[in-house]
């Protein structure tokens, strides 16, 4: 039995991989795992066999002994973590199907890790788009423990490799039909894989799956997401090889930064990473571009709805939209405030489901939007707000930038404050810092709010640039605060702490290389020193270059540009004649023999005669020759002082120190000349700064004036309003008034026992009865007829002027008269004082004195009996009246009339 177990030994190990009796492939997997570990490199010879026939593999992993299986999915992870990219290519088509079957079911748990961790190598190593895809399979197994066990697996490749390296939209889409199994483990790993996506995606992942859940398994799975809410934000705990090695070397900061915002975006992925693109552009209603021209704001708002409910999708598909942008940004300006905020919603449903591909749109939607931003309606305001943000997200803040620095200066105050609270919201989001130009307009445009009227303006503009200095750092921003007070600084430290940003701004520091640097240093130095040589030398800006040109009429054109350069005189005190230019060759020529040092060997110091024209060849320094390159660089730089110093040489006529005076002098006036063309510019540039000053207070002060006579406008027409209101309601109470005055005559005149008789039938006096019944009148004189005829005409006459007063008299009147007994009078004329009406003529007393003595034929207690009666009468009308005066009364406190 020893000598069959030392020839196995010695068997190759692809025979011993595929021999029949279970021990020899043990120990040929054992056998094979150490050789692997003592490979030096990926390319020992030892891996060849099995990276020529993989199908070695697939025996090892699904080996019918236990045992031996285990050792198997031991060699194949050894074979991968030492066999490199090229071992996981060759053989992951053989083995991760058998290993999902067999390997992860496995009742061992040595079996069971060894088979998660060769999954893990293969996604570490190469990739995990294939080990994904074999895993899927096996989620429609029948057996329940397969599906277990590898929903055990998906969970923990996820939990090790996070979502960004393994994609989760394959999961996702198999994870619906899981949780209707019968089995509760199944149900149990299915709810642990979605906990675990999650923990990644959060509320992303929901669009791909959540609606085909029953409420019951929302609930549940709801519950399980309340717990990992309250967890941090999760890490990738295991590194691919290709992160391991850039953790190896020695990386820059920059790097590191970089890998850790990797990390840190890991869990930034939305349903828009997940989904699937939407072909939204074929599902437009046909009718949508004839229906958003209506002149119908419901047909408008129709179409828009439908659009909406089209777009409102994670993800579209790229397509056409150029109609469609165009009357969305013409319905940002329609009349109705329904129709603007559903354009909005559109324009916000149709950026998120572009992203990038809406930027090319931007231009025409973000104007219209933030125009309209002047809608004070929140409603409105809101929805244009998450539009904006949505087609910010699609760009960048370099691209937006200018238009909204523009509306930052909209004279509408409600336009300015949401493009302010726009812009901060901007700074908060955007991943991409502004440059040092876009940072100076925007803490221009921030310093110039802080002095706004509003509390609202100033602190958004404390804002701006709290966030700003989040972004760029309190060193870059210092140069901007430096002119305000601490209130505001401690405001903008305030928000520059409590703000919460996504982009960084992190120089690049160019560094030249210190070898190559001193190198060109020199060579400059050099040139300097040669140039520092000929500049003091302003003497010589006419002798030099005219020995060498060889045209007379070149002469003046040199000594105007040269002595600028050399710092001589101006170029506007340089246009002398000829005779100036010999006058400078007599001072180099003066100069030259005062200072020998300078001098060229070659110069003739003989001054040039005047008349002679032709240049002396003798003089060759300056930029002509090599003269003043001899001079000793150790040497003082002579200046202007000494060189004008050196011209006044004995050699020099009067007439040419004149003219140098005069070119002196007019240096002198030019120098003033431009003092004061400066110290005019600083005024005008400060008038400008105060005018301005002034007509941003003058717009301010205009701009608050208009909103007091609006505000006062307003008040005058609710006043108007109110006083035809007042108006109304006094017409109705008079009324009212009239109808309780035609009631209380009514009821006057049916509580007195007197009738009333209405002689005319229009005039309404009132008369006696006991004249109209009374048959025996007395005739017995003809001047008693007469007399009765005129007190009757008389009585009657008083009865039309006072019904005239009463009805003429206003409430006020009859409640400064006596309240409502004046009128019960102008109702009832009978009640008066001692048994007489008001309206009662002394004539009339008489004839009814007179028809008492005729009835009674003298008897005087017939007329005592006969006024006494009428007593009565008057006392009961005046109960009556009393308690028709209590009820009108109360019926004026019921209706709010009682003054």
């Amino acid at each position: 039995m020893a000598e069959q177990e030392e020839d196995f030994s010695s068997l190759p190990l692809p025979d011993r991989f595929v021999h029949k009796a279970w021990k020899v492939r043990k120990e040929g997997y054992e056998d094979a795992a150490k050789a692997f570990e003592s490979t030096p490199d990926e390319s020992d010879p030892t891996f060849k066999p099995f990276l020529s026939d993989p199908d070695l593999w697939k025996g090892a992993v699904a080996d019918s002994n236990v045992a031996a299986q285990q050792e198997g999915i031991n060699a194949l992870c050894s074979f991968l973590k030492y066999g490199g990219v090229q071992a996981c290519k060759r053989s992951h088509n053989v083995t991760i199907t058998p290993i999902a079957e067999k390997g992860l079911p496995s009742t061992r748990a040595a079996t069971k890790q060894s088979s998660l961790e060769a999954l893990l190598l293969y996604i570490e190593i190469d990739k995990a788009d294939y080990v994904i895809a074999d895993l899927i399979p096996p989620l429609s197994n029948k057996q329940p423990k397969i599906i277990a066990a590898n929903l055990f697996a998906l969970t923990a490749i996820y939990h090790a490799y996070g979502v960004k390296i393994v994609d989760p939209k394959p999961v996702l889409k198999a994870l619906t039909k899981l949780f209707g199994h019968a089995d509760k483990n199944v149900r149990a790993e299915a709810s642990n894989l979605v906990v675990e996506l999650y923990r990644w995606l959060r509320e992303g992942m929901k669009p791909l799956f959540w609606d085909d859940l029953k409420p019951v398994q929302q609930q549940d799975l709801e519950k399980l997401f309340e717990r990992v809410k309250q967890e941090q934000s999760p890490k990738q705990e295991r590194l691919l090889r290709s992160q391991q090695a850039k953790a190896a070397a020695p990386a820059e900061p920059d790097a590191i930064e970089a890998e850790e915002d990797v990390v840190e975006e890991s869990v930034g992925i939305d349903a828009f990473d997940l989904a699937e693109p939407v072909d939204v552009y074929s599902q437009i209603p046909a009718d949508f571009h004839e229906n958003i021209a209506s002149k119908k704001w419901s047909d408008r708002k129709e179409a828009l709805d439908a659009f909406f409910a089209v777009a409102n999708v994670p993800r579209i598909k790229d397509g056409p939209f150029d109609e469609v942008i165009t009357a969305f940004a013409k319905c940002m300006k329609d009349a109705n405030v329904g129709v603007v905020a559903v354009a909005a919603n559109c324009v916000e449903a149709l950026a998120k489901g572009l992203r990038r591909s809406f930027a090319k749109y931007r231009s025409r939607t973000m104007s219209p939007m933030l125009e309209r931003l002047k809608e004070k309606k929140q409603a409105v305001a809101d929805a244009l707000g998450a539009a904006l943000d949505a087609v910010f997200a699609s760009t960048n803040l370099s691209e937006c930038l200018e238009e909204i620095l523009e509306f930052l200066k909209n004279k509408n105050p409600q336009v300015k404050l949401e493009t302010l609270r726009f812009l901060i919201r901007c700074l908060k989001t955007t991943r991409d810092a502004p440059s040092k130009a876009e940072t100076k307009l925007i803490a221009d445009a921030a310093i110039k709010l802080l002095t706004e009227s509003t509390e609202v303006m100033r602190s958004g503009g404390a804002e701006i640039l709290g966030t700003l200095m989040k972004i760029m750092g309190e060193r870059q921003m210092t140069q901007y605060l430096d002119g305000l007070d601490d209130i505001r600084k401690t405001k903008i430290k305030e928000y520059f702490d409590a703000a919460v940003v996504k982009a960084k701004d992190k120089p690049k520091p160019v560094a030249p290389p210190p070898k190559a640097a001193p190198a060109p240093q020199k060579k400059v130095i050099g040139k300097k020193s040669i140039a520092g040589v000929k500049k003091p030398a302003p003497t010589a800006r006419a002798s030099t270059p005219q020995v060498e040109e060889p045209v007379p009429e070149a002469k003046p054109a040199i000594p105007r540009t040269l002595p600028s350069k050399l710092g001589g005189l101006p170029k506007a005190g340089l246009t002398a004649p000829s005779g100036g230019l010999k006058l400078q060759k007599r001072v180099i020529g003066s100069g030259a023999a005062s200072a020998s040092a300078f001098a060229s060997p070659k110069r003739n110091i003989s001054p040039p005669n005047v008349d002679d024209e032709t240049p002396t060849p003798v003089p060759k320094m300056g930029l002509g020759g090599r003269g003043l390159a001899g001079r000793p660089l150790g040497k003082p730089t002579p200046t202007l002082s000494d060189t004008s110093t050196s011209s006044t040489a004995p050699g020099m006529t009067l007439a040419e120190r004149a003219e140098l005076d005069d070119l002196r002098a007019e240096k002198d006036r030019l120098q003033r000349l431009v003092e004061d063309i400066r110290s005019e510019k600083s005024k005008l540039a400060s008038q400008i700064n105060e005018l301005q000053n002034q007509n941003a207070q003058l717009i301010e002060d205009h701009t608050r004036d208009v909103l007091s006579i609006k505000a006062k406008e307003t008040q005058l027409v609710r006043a108007r309003s109110d006083a035809e209101a007042a108006e109304q309601t006094v017409a109705r109470q008079s009324r009212e008034l009239d109808r309780m005055k035609r009631e209380l005559g009514r009821a006057a005149r049916a509580a007195s026992p007197t009738s009333y008789v209405d002689g005319s039938g229009s005039d309404g006096i009132y008369r006696d009865t006991a004249s109209s019944s009374n048959s025996t009148v007395n005739t017995n004189s003809s001047g008693g007829f007469d007399r009765y005829n005129h007190n009757n005409a008389e009585s009657r006459e008083v009865g039309y002027q006072r019904a005239a007063r009463a009805y003429m008299t206003s409430p006020s009147e009859e409640k400064e008269n006596g309240g409502l007994e004046a009128g019960a009078r102008k109702i009832n004329p009978a009640v008066g004082v001692n048994g007489h009406g008001r309206g009662e003529s002394p004539g009339r007393e008489r004839e009814r004195e007179g028809q008492g003595q005729g009835q009674g034929n003298g008897n005087a207690g017939a007329g005592t009996s006969a006024n006494g009666e009428p007593i009565e009468s008057w006392k009961r009308a005046a109960e009556v009246t009393s308690q028709l005066k209590a009820r009108i009364e109360q019926m004026k406190a019921k209706q709010g009339l009682s003054r």
